[in-house]
């Protein structure tokens, strides 16, 4: 059995339900491509990401993901 989750508030929630007994004490193993990336892809993530935030800083304007789902749904 494989399942996924996400780290929230320091605790991992699972993405789905499981019917595992309460209390059930699950080994975890922390996948080393997680993310699909290779480690020119993840700095240059990381490049943006810092970007952005010195954008934002700066006092460039920030959009919803709502506001940017309905600008690209009129394109």
């Amino acid at each position: 059995m494989v399942l996924k989750a996400q780290v929230k508030n320091g605790r991992l929630v699972l993405d789905e339900p499981t019917d595992l007994p309460e209390g059930s004490v699950v080994p975890l193993e922390i996948a080393d491509d997680w993310d699909e990336l290779d480690d020119t892809e993840r700095a240059a993530v990381r490049e943006e990401i810092a970007a952005s935030i010195a954008e934002r800083r700066a006092g460039a304007p920030t959009f919803s993901a709502e506001e940017v789902l309905a600008e690209l749904s009129r394109r």
